[in-house]
């Protein structure tokens, strides 16, 4: 058995579900429009330079989620994924993860963006293990705006799957074979640990890094 592991925003789906969510919070009318957006577009910005402080940015993004009942975050959860995530799921990256699918791998996305957002997206994907960031929960499922251990971004992510494979007996040295997908720098330290690691849909950092290091690209939709 090998491992495939995927970024999901840019590299699964051709958009970032993370600020998306909060363009749709916008949209809807749920937070005040104008520092909302001005604040979510001042971390989006910060992402894609690189510069993003993950823990102050969940901070932002948890916070948002515990001012409001769970199931009114449920119901708006479920027309996010309606209006604006099913329609972006391309057939492509279904395909992709249908070959790594056929061949009998572990597949797992691993994500910055929150577990609240991106679990139903991992399951329209039919994707059945996810790792993100994980946000506090009371008993009856409240969000309590905190974070649970470490962002599940740059070098975090490697800690993140580590955990993951021990909590299964594993470790990424069983598996002859080790993949991981995804379309931005931030996801170099990821990258560079497995056997098999492919620049997909990259930014400009990210393919010029790859091609410095003889790493494959790949093009699953143009975003």
């Amino acid at each position: 058995m090998n491992l495939a592991l995927f970024d999901l925003d840019h590299t699964l789906i051709p958009l970032d579900s993370d600020y998306e969510w909060g363009q749709f919070l916008v949209r809807i009318g749920a937070v005040e429009a104008d520092a909302f957006a001005k604040q979510n577009a001042a971390f989006f910005a910060q992402y894609q330079l690189g510069t993003l402080d993950p823990v102050l940015y969940l901070e932002f993004a948890l916070g948002t989620l515990a001012q409001f009942p769970r199931n009114q975050l449920d119901e708006w959860r479920a027309q996010f994924m309606r209006e604006v995530i099913i329609p972006v799921i391309l057939p492509p990256a279904s395909a992709l993860l249908q070959q790594h699918r056929e061949a009998g791998d572990l597949i797992a996305i691993i994500t910055a963006t929150n577990h609240f957002v991106t679990e139903p997206i991992a399951h329209a994907l039919g994707v059945a293990h996810l790792i993100a960031a994980l946000p506090e929960q009371t008993t009856d499922g409240t969000i309590t705006g905190k974070l649970i251990g470490i962002p599940t971004s740059g070098a975090g992510k490697v800690r993140h799957m580590e955990e993951w494979l021990g909590a299964m007996g594993k470790s990424l040295s069983n598996f002859d074979k080790s993949y991981f997908y995804s379309d931005s720098h931030n996801d170099i330290p990821l990258l560079s640990v497995v056997t098999h690691p492919v620049a997909t849909n990259p930014n400009a950092k990210l393919e010029a890094h790859a091609k410095a290091h003889n790493w494959p690209l790949l093009k699953l939709f143009n975003d």
